[in-house]
């Protein structure tokens, strides 16, 4: 996801009205203002944990390695299990893998994998993590973790017994195991193909799923990790962010993802409910496509840049929920500059930037949707900042169940978001010239340059460095704007035990096999 976590300002009491008659219907659709029917036989409506996200729509698929937004990786992360995990500060611990380690060219790497077994009994093996790898590398497939796992020479790797394994890089990376936590990497059965009636290694195996619906999971008793304590998971769509909190409020979910900036001050004075706040977890970006103009002039980038109000945005657009941000991915993560100048508004600058440029006037359009509840106030509000120094911005709204996939291809500049990723790994998928998730269209041999020297140094220091210079190249050329830092909140009902705030993407974000209900 790219996936989301945002604020938005308070809605007036016609939109909240609004927003909570669609919810009604969204929330209908799931079975949960009917009741709930399925089996209970592993103890019961009382032992059911029921967590709201937004849906993908009708294209949705249990797929792991095509996990784009929140809620698949939630379903993902409770059918299957992955080598490795990110910790809070993206570090990474051993998840299916016991162990890794690289020889001294850091070109190889073997990898000795625990004693686990898949829900219909088979164990966990090599070829099933060298197919789940050479797979999720495929393009064709669609991982976000594909560029990373493109690295592998899948013709020189191999399995070398049934728990161990030898993987060879195609170029010295002694950053690589951040690719065995990453989104989309998760271990499937060899051979795997249909994902109707998944099989995984994960907490729970599958009962039933709806694209666009409800997706049912029970206890699996022998997961290597300690069997959940629940015995059923529903995850349930709502895609508004009104009928999450709702649908909370009223005691018809357990766990509501993505709260926005009004239901948060809501929430707070609830004694039923709790708030899981992950502070400056998610980049709120502004995805200005390089490769097409206008925005192939970089005076255009540099006069957004400095045309926008980032303490507005965050204050009206975040309601607070946030902290302005530089342009940068990564705010307090290991690679980020920690010596950079705040971008400051400097409207008189901008403007003659424009004026340079041969742009006054220009009529740029800006893509948007409901996905994030702060984009359209965003939007609205930058639209206000831009006028002031001579761009005329409009917003085209589309379909949140079609967002992402739409904006690889269309527009010129996009609304997008980003959870917590290791910087290196974020800026190789992200922002390395070609890299099928680089929607600036960004290209520098300069910055790639960079990023290959950070990854084949053993030196942590120099490592850190290049990153950093990497960074700030990237910061003025790449047409990506990091605007904020949004605060990531999720809200549980206070019976609800077991869950803390972490950051997205982490491992004890969305850890409902360690959920306990009083």
């Amino acid at each position: 996801m790219t996936t989301t976590h945002a604020q938005s300002p308070k809605a007036g009491p016609g939109r909240r009205g609004v927003l909570a008659a669609s919810g009604a219907l969204a929330l209908a659709g799931t079975g949960l203002l009917t009741g709930c029917g399925g089996d209970t036989r592993d103890g019961g409506d009382g032992d059911r944990f029921r967590a709201a996200f937004t849906s993908g729509g009708s294209q949705e698929t249990l797929d792991p390695h095509v996990a784009p937004n929140f809620v698949d990786q939630a379903r993902a992360k409770a059918l299957y299990d992955t080598l490795g995990t990110y910790a809070d500060d993206m570090s990474v611990r051993e998840r299916l893998a016991e162990s890794w380690e690289s020889d001294a060219s850091g070109t190889r790497w073997r990898i000795r994998l625990r004693a686990a077994r898949f829900h219909d009994g088979g164990p966990v093996t090599a070829r099933d993590v060298l197919y789940s790898y050479r797979r999720a590398a495929d393009p064709a497939t669609g991982s976000p973790s594909q560029v990373l796992l493109s690295a592998i020479d899948f013709g020189a790797s191999r399995a070398d017994g049934d728990r161990s394994l030898v993987l060879v890089l195609k170029a010295p990376n002694f950053e690589f195991p951040t690719v065995f936590a990453g989104p989309g990497t998760e271990i499937v059965p060899d051979g795997t193909t249909d994902f109707r009636k998944p099989v995984g290694s994960g907490p729970f195996t599958f009962v039933s799923f709806t694209p666009g619906g409800t997706a049912r999971y029970r206890r699996w008793a022998d997961h290597w990790d300690g069997a959940p304590h629940i015995a059923e998971l529903e995850i349930v769509p709502a895609d508004e962010e009104s009928a999450r909190l709702n649908a909370l409020l009223s005691g018809q979910v357990h766990y509501g993802a993505d709260m926005a900036g009004a239901s948060v001050e809501r929430l707070k004075g609830n004694s039923g409910t709790r708030l899981l706040t992950a502070e400056r977890a998610t980049a709120q970006q502004l995805l200005l496509r390089t490769g097409r103009a206008p925005f192939s002039d970089p005076r255009l980038i540099r006069a957004v840049q400095l045309g926008i109000d980032r303490a507005a945005l965050v204050r009206i657009a975040l309601a607070g929920h946030g902290r302005a941000g530089d342009d940068l991915f990564g705010m307090g993560l290991s690679g980020y500059p920690d010596d950079l100048e705040p971008r400051e508004r400097d409207v008189d600058r901008a403007r003659a930037l424009v004026k340079e440029a041969g742009a006054e006037g220009l009529r740029v359009t800006v893509e948007t949707s409901s996905v994030d509840a702060a984009w359209e106030p965003a939007a609205d509000l930058m639209a206000r900042q831009l006028r002031e120094v001579g761009l005329r911005l409009s917003v085209n709204t589309r379909a949140s169940s079609t967002y992402f996939s739409e904006i690889k291809t269309k527009g010129v500049a996009a609304f997008n978001t980003t959870s917590t990723l290791p910087v290196s790994d974020f800026l190789q998928q992200r922002v390395r010239g070609g890299a099928a998730r680089n929607q600036t269209q960004y290209a520098s041999r300069t910055f790639d340059a960079l990023l290959d020297r950070a990854r084949t140094s053993r030196d942590e220091k120099e490592r850190l460095g290049l990153l950093a210079r990497a960074q700030k190249l990237a910061r003025d050329e790449s047409g990506l704007l990091v605007w904020a830092f949004s605060d990531a909140n999720d809200a549980i009902a206070s019976s609800v035990r077991g869950l803390r705030a972490a950051p997205p993407n982490s491992h004890d974000w969305a850890r409902f096999d360690r959920v306990r209900l009083s």
